[in-house]
Order: structure tokens, then sequence, then C-alpha cells
């Protein structure tokens, strides 16, 4: 199970995505995610699963790395969906008691499950095609007008960067621990929820112990590399936005668009 979360993982590549500004990137996809919610209709959501998907397709990255992060939210994907199952109006199909299931409440249930699916599956186009050195790049970017109001951007994205890049690290350091436990005789598995949550103390006290050495070992390279002994830093790539980058964006807005006309055109869940 742990190793079907891919959040935070750079899958090297040389395709369009790639190559495009991760400034952009990085405007685009909040850009993306924020129409998913303005979407209202099947119809205008599926014009944003028609661009994350084209998206997809121009990432160059296997659909099985796609397929884990759908994997590793399955369980909040379908209990987000059960849930809304009972909250639709109209005339019962099923009803047990209080709880009732109507055709509004499944095309409710299916229309989360697409749109929490593509939240998902966007934010993976991201982190699979962007590095964390550009992520970092992007974000200190865009914040550096915050440097009037003395915010520390470099250090705000650093750090922000430096988290997402550690989740890999973290979840793989825990599977390891996890084995050696197994290997010990420690039944992880096996047992109701409370007995569970104690069998992961054995797991817990080591990750944490661990994560902070690995914090402490970071902080000491940086400081031997005189990390912040300036106050401005030179970037050995400067960001461009190119021709790719404007088209991309004229689609995002294209399609967003749409989706506006759409919400108001279209009647009901159409």
């Amino acid at each position: 199970m742990l190793s079907d979360i891919t959040l935070g993982q750079f899958y090297p590549g040389k395709s369009l995505l790639h190559r495009m500004d991760p400034r952009m990137k990085l405007l685009l996809v909040v850009a993306v995610i924020v129409f998913i919610f303005v979407a209202s209709t099947f119809t205008t959501l599926g014009l944003i699963v028609l661009l994350v998907l084209t998206a997809v397709l121009l990432s160059g990255v296997p659909f099985g790395q796609y397929a884990k992060s759908l994997r590793a939210i399955l369980f909040v994907v379908l209990f987000t969906s059960i849930l809304n199952l009972f909250y639709g109006s109209g005339e019962a199909l099923v009803q047990w008691g209080m709880m009732r299931i109507t055709m509004d409440g499944i095309r409710r249930a299916i229309f989360v499950a697409v749109r929490i699916g593509t939240l998902i599956v966007c934010s993976a186009v991201l982190t699979f095609t962007t590095s964390p050195t550009q992520l970092t790049d992007a974000l200190e970017r865009l914040l550096t007008p915050l440097r009037k109001l003395r915010v520390p951007v470099h250090d705000i994205a650093m750090m922000m960067t430096i988290s997402l890049r550690f989740v890999p690290t973290l979840l793989e350091e825990t599977d390891k621990i996890m084995s050696a436990q197994k290997a010990r005789g420690a039944d992880l598995e096996s047992g109701g929820a409370i007995q569970r949550v104690k069998a992961m103390v054995p797991v817990l006290i080591p990750l944490i112990v661990s994560a902070f050495r690995r914090a402490m070992d970071l902080a000491m390279a940086m400081e031997c590399r005189c990390y912040g002994i300036s106050a401005r830093t030179t970037k050995m790539r400067q960001l461009h936005i190119g021709t790719l980058d404007i088209m991309s964006a004229l689609l995002v807005i294209v399609v967003a668009a749409l989706v506006i006309v759409g919400n108001m055109l279209l009647p009901g869940w159409m």
C-alpha cells in the first residue's frame, strides 16, 4: 500500500510538459483544480476530465504511475461516494428505514468520485513532470512580490519543496521498518483497530527518530554549503515563458470559459 503513494515523486522525461516553464505549470494546475470544483454539471466536468487526460498523454509518464496515485486514495473516493449516495433528493429507488437511494444520489456519488479522481490525477501530473528544484524556483518566483512585506519567500519555497521531496523517502523508510518488525515476529495486520494502532508504535518511534536524523543531516549539509549567507541567490537555470506555455495557458482559458458558460446554460446535472 505504501508503494502506491506517489506524492512528491518525479518521473524524468523529455515530454512537452517536462519542457514547460514550472511557473506556468503551477499556475495552470491551480487554475484547473479551481475549475474542477467550479464545474457543476457532467458536461462541464467532462471538459476538465478531457483536459487532464490530454495532459496525462502529453506527460509521457506511464499510466501505471497514475493508477498508483488513484489506488492510494481509492478508499477515500469510495467512502465519499457512499456518503453522497444517501444525500440525494427525489423519489427513492431503494430505502432502508431513514436511509434511501435516489437517482439524484447516484448522480451525486458518481460526480464526486470523478471530481476527486480528476483532482488527484491533475496534481500527479505536476509532481511527475516537475522536479523539486524546479518547483522551488517556481514557488520563489511567484511569491517574489511578498518580499516587499519582508516575507522570507526563498525559505518558504525551500521548506515546502523539501517537505514534498521527502514524502517518498519517508514512505520507503516506513516500509523498511515494517518489514524489519515483521521479520522479528511483530503482527501489524491482525486484530482490531486499537490493537493495530498499538502495533504501529514500534514502527512510529524509529520512523520519527530517522526523520529527525535526516533533518539534522540536511541542515548540517546546507550550513556546510553556506546556505543563507547571502540575501540574494543566483540561478543556474533561468526561467522563460515560451510559445508552449502561452498555448497551454490559452487552452486552459478556453476550457475555463466553456465551463462557466456550461454551468449557466445547462440544466441540472446535464
